[in-house]
Formats: C-alpha cells, sequence, structure tokens
C-alpha cells in the first residue's frame, strides 16, 4: 500500500460544488472556513470566464462564502496567463466579458480586430454574428484560436444551453 503524502494545497470547484445558480451548496460555508483556518493554500476554480476574480469575491461574499480574491482562480486568469508565456505583450480579438478583457489587459495584452495575434473565445450573456463573423475571418487570415471554456454546452435554470462555438477549423 502506498503511503499518503500530508496535504499541502487544495483546488475545488466553485460551480455545482460550492454554489448552484447562486445558491450555496450545504455545507460548503463549513468546507470554506476549514480551508482557510488550515493555513494551507488553496484556490476555488471556475471555467466561467465572464467574471472577475474581485466580481467572484463579491458574489461569494453575498452568498455566505467568504473566498478571500487571490484564493479564486478563473478561466480567463489561466488564458491570459498562457498567452503571457506563448507571445507576451500581444494581441487579440476578443469575444468575451470583463473577466476575460480585465485579464488580458492585466497581462500586457492589446484587444484588436487589425491582424491580431489570437482569436480569443470567451464566455458571454450575447453571442453577436457579426462578432463571430469577424472572428472567422480572422482566424482564417492567421490568428490562432484560444477558447477559455471547452464545454459546448453550460447549464441554466430552464435546460443546457450553448456555451461556445465550435472551432472553425
Amino acid at each position: 500500500m502506498t503511503e499518503r503524502k500530508p496535504i499541502a494545497s487544495w483546488l475545488t470547484d466553485m460551480d455545482g460544488v460550492l454554489m448552484h445558480e447562486g445558491v450555496p451548496v450545504p455545507g460548503a460555508d463549513a468546507f470554506i472556513k476549514k480551508l482557510r483556518d488550515s493555513g494551507r493554500p488553496f484556490l476555488v476554480l471556475t471555467n466561467n470566464s465572464i467574471y472577475t476574480a474581485r466580481d467572484l469575491h463579491a458574489r461569494l461574499n453575498r452568498i455566505g462564502l467568504e473566498v478571500p480574491v487571490e484564493n479564486i482562480w478563473t478561466s480567463a486568469l489561466a488564458t491570459a496567463k498562457f498567452l503571457d508565456t506563448q507571445h507576451p505583450g500581444g494581441t487579440a480579438y476578443v469575444i468575451g466579458e470583463a473577466g476575460l478583457t480585465t485579464a488580458l489587459h492585466d497581462a500586457g495584452y492589446v484587444m484588436t480586430d487589425a491582424d491580431p495575434d489570437f482569436v480569443i473565445l470567451g464566455e458571454t450573456r450575447t453571442y453577436s454574428f457579426e462578432a463571430l463573423t469577424k472572428a472567422i475571418r480572422l482566424i482564417n487570415a492567421g490568428a490562432r484560436f484560444i477558447a477559455t471554456n471547452p464545454d459546448n454546452t453550460g447549464p441554466s435554470p430552464r435546460a443546457r444551453c450553448p456555451r461556445r462555438v465550435p472551432s472553425p477549423r
């Protein structure tokens, strides 16, 4: 039998694990308190790129889950960090909301629709046919395509809904 090493850090998902449709999952507050009291590093993860970590901190706090901003990691932050390692100070055409554009700006990226290095597709509440058409044209002209979330559908109060448009390639 393999000996278990002591837990050094924790990673937990947010959506559906700590909260579901704006309501905390039973026991989530006690779990977060235990993580905070442990002194071990932890991250609350989400593949939703709409909100900034600060926005999510406020939303979680409102429902009784006290998660420090620095303990929230989004797909937008992961995308920005990845792009910064691939092409520091690059340019991007972005379909997404504040969480994604803020993370990219903070990483030194410039948003443009003129010959961008990348086309980045994040989540948004409203996908525009015009924006998607422009994205496809930019990809066909050589921009590299990045999606912040590989899920094709996502949950909603009424039923599953589309999350992203499949890759044009």
